[in-house]
């Protein structure tokens, strides 16, 4: 074994210990193996930095932000209404709904964004169900993972695969080459986790750890019977008048919290503050503050028609409606200032519904109370004026956001265009001529023309860390294959399975990968197995293509671990699952997916071709 090769390795092998003992985390190894590898003359630093100009990184960076598009547009909130609505309270049907819809949303956009999503939209099923959440956030992620496996875009390994065999002068797979692997892998999953969910209910969770929800909130600040939807009919003495005219906008008692009013796309929720107009078939969302408080007469008086609310005090509309827990710091000017009527935090669009103080557990009355340092107020209001008051810190400080704050979707009147726009994308890279990365590109700058993005949230949307292990692993595959390193492996591996024929290379190659990729992330594993099957195809005198897809779908498998994979990482919090429920009902699906893999690659993509 020469020098070069003894450096490169004991780099590779420092860079797997990282991994595994999680310090320092993933992106800063990468950084460092991007320094390191140039160091030991193997590698050129042009080389060591010449991932961040390849077309695949470009294009990961370019479907992060069109995920983003989707979950900004609402297009997968309405998934998680359709959910609702036709799922019910059964299990079995609500399992394979979920997991039908996260497939196939993770199929063209990042599975770590759909989990994201889906996580809050769950929890809002599991609670409105009856289910337990054990029983359904565990689906979730075997089919955000499976997802991974139904489109050439779904996940980072398979572009990695692609592009490993694009550097070495071999035509890269098509967008739906993967999908005949994925979609029975997918099937198989379903199915099976319709009977392993029973096994699946989750390790309780800490109370103190949990993040809060508005049904919390309800409880413990007792808002039950306080909310109105009341509706403005045509011959309404309010309409063309605004809330302050008519005293709804500092009213002590009754409060118009938001005004919903109907748009093109739905409807859209608008800030009630003392000079919104008030239109005919706008709905006043109203909080009362007393019990005394009579709404029929309120309603006969003005012309209003109460709409039926299904949940407790706003809970229906949390798409739109949100709050969140504040506390009054030393020297804000709300000191002193009556809690139901404070000027200042009508400025921020928002309304105070419930007080906690030090002395008392809750502060009832709202209406002659004078807010005092130390505070702890719930604030209720359209989200985009919950989000920006929290930059209001000489007022106010906020403590904590509902799980609901997440499933916030800022444009939501953008989803035809959202979809439009990845629709185009897809075509785009369907059609023959067109770099995979400038249709991605292209539906980048779409999505922001249309407005479903802007440059801001775009930029946040990129998962930098992702990225940035990606280039930083790439250089191994270069410095292993100048070595000599990655023919030493795939001998290895010819050694062991050369005599299994092309069904036992292929569950060999699997399994190596899987067993890989339990410990670090799916991406690096795709990076360091990619050069070594294709290298040992090339042994073999056999096609490339069917180990190289053997590899990618091996990637996208990690079902066992709760660690290596952020879409389980997600799950896991979220769940309250330990490591051995992962493992128990991981196994399984793995090997599952590796028997229909070694069974459906070789019928598409023959070893040897006659």
């Amino acid at each position: 074994m020469s020098t070069d090769l003894l450096m490169t390795v004991a780099c590779l092998a420092s860079a797997i210990a990282m991994f595994l003992i999680g310090r320092p985390r993933a992106d800063a190894v990468a950084l460092i193996m991007i320094v390191a590898l140039p160091l030991t003359g193997v590698v050129s630093v042009n080389e060591a930095l010449a991932g961040f100009a390849d077309p695949n990184i470009v294009l990961i960076a370019a479907l992060f932000v069109l995920g983003d598009g989707l979950a900004r547009t609402g297009v997968a909130q309405r998934v998680g209404d359709y959910l609702i609505e036709r799922g019910g309270s059964n299990e079995r049907r609500l399992v394979m709904l979920i997991m039908a819809i996260v497939a196939m949303m993770g199929a063209v956009m990042s599975s770590t964004a759909v989990v994201a999503i889906f996580i809050p939209i769950v929890i809002r099923i599991a609670r409105q169900s009856g289910v337990s959440r054990g029983r359904l956030l565990m689906p979730v992620s075997m089919a955000a993972l499976t997802s991974g496996m139904l489109t050439l875009v779904a996940t980072t390994p398979n572009l990695v695969v692609n592009s490993a065999l694009a550097y070495r002068g071999y035509a890269g797979f098509g967008f739906f080459a993967i999908t005949p692997v994925g979609a029975p892998i997918l099937a198989a999953i379903i199915a099976y986790m319709l009977f392993a969910r029973r096994f699946l209910n989750g390790a309780r969770l800490d109370d103190a750890a949990k993040r809060p929800s508005v049904n919390d909130w309800v409880a413990r600040y007792s808002l039950e019977g306080r909310a109105f939807r009341l509706c403005v009919g045509a011959a309404s003495p309010l309409v063309g008048q605004t809330l302050g005219r008519c005293g709804l906008d500092d009213d002590p008692v009754a409060h118009v919290v938001a005004i919903e009013r109907a748009a093109r796309m739905g409807t859209t929720v608008l800030l009630a503050t003392a000079d919104s107009s008030i239109a005919p078939g706008d709905v006043l969302l109203l909080d009362v503050d007393a019990a005394g408080f009579d709404v029929q007469a309120f309603c006969e008086r003005n012309a209003l028609v109460e709409r039926r609310m299904s949940g407790a005090y706003f809970t229906d509309q949390t798409h739109d409606v949100g709050m969140a827990e504040v506390i009054v710091p030393p020297d804000s000017s709300l000191v002193g200032n009556l809690a139901r009527s404070s000027a200042t935090l009508a400025r921020h669009g928002v309304t105070v519904v419930g007080l906690r103080r030090a002395e008392a557990a809750h502060v009832s009355d709202l209406q002659t109370t004078r807010l005092k340092v130390g505070d702890t107020l719930l604030v209720v209001g359209p989200w985009i004026d919950i989000f920006s008051m929290q930059s209001v810190e000489h007022d106010i400080v906020c403590l904590a956001m509902p799980v609901e704050s997440e499933a916030y979707v800022p444009v939501p009147h953008k989803s035809l265009h959202a979809l439009g726009s990845m629709a185009l994308v897809i075509a785009l890279m369907l059609a023959p001529g067109v770099p995979n990365v400038l249709a991605g590109l292209i539906g980048c700058l779409l999505m922001g023309v249309l407005g479903c993005v802007s440059l801001d949230s775009g930029y946040r949307a990129i998962h930098w860390r992702s990225l940035v292990l990606i280039v930083g692993m790439l250089p191994f595959s270069i410095a292993l294959q100048r070595t000599g390193g990655i023919d030493i492996a795939a001998d290895a591996v010819l050694r062991v399975a050369g005599d299994w024929g092309a069904h036992g290379l292929l569950g060999a190659v699997f399994l190596l990968t899987l067993v890989v990729g339990t410990v670090i992330s799916g991406t690096a594993t795709a990076v360091l197995m990619a050069p070594v099957v294709i290298a040992m195809a090339g042994h073999l005198h056999a096609s490339p293509y069917p180990f190289a897809m053997t590899t990618a779908v091996a990637a996208s498998a990690a079902y066992m671990s709760p660690v290596s994979n952020p879409v389980n990482a997600l799950v896991s919090t979220a769940g309250g699952y330990r490591v051995r429920e992962f493992f128990l009902v991981g196994m399984p699906a793995a090997l599952g997916a590796l028997i229909i893999t070694v069974v459906v690659v070789p019928l598409f993509w023959p070893p040897y071709p006659r």
